[in-house]
């Protein structure tokens, strides 16, 4: 027995999974906290709030559901751990990762 050409292609696509908006907001914000890791530096004076806040934030990008409520209040509290971080030029970068977060937490799924 020999399949037909056509059904091996029909098989061999993999189906994608449907992308929803909470599904985009979930991989941006990952990305964000990505990149808010590499910025920061353990020995700045003050860090440790934002340290601690990463470490949180992992927690809650682990669960498999999206919590708007829950990711608007974790960005409420990275905005509170920046300000206890001393050196002005960190606090400015860690501030643009604060307001990427926004960005990326409302983030649509482009209409085809």
């Amino acid at each position: 027995m020999t399949a037909n050409r056509g059904d091996n292609a029909v098989v061999s696509k993999k189906r994608k999974k449907e992308l929803t908006d909470a599904d985009l907001q979930k991989r941006s914000v990952k990305l964000v906290v990505m990149h808010l890791k590499k910025k920061v530096d353990p020995k700045v004076p003050g860090i440790q709030s934002v340290l601690e806040w990463i470490d949180k934030m992992d927690e809650v990008l682990e669960k498999d559901e999206f919590d708007r409520a829950e990711y608007l209040e974790m960005r409420r509290q990275l905005y509170n751990a920046i300000e206890w971080v001393i050196d002005v030029d960190v606090r400015a970068s860690l501030r643009r990762s604060w307001y990427s977060f926004g960005k990326a937490k409302d983030k649509k799924v482009p209409k085809k």
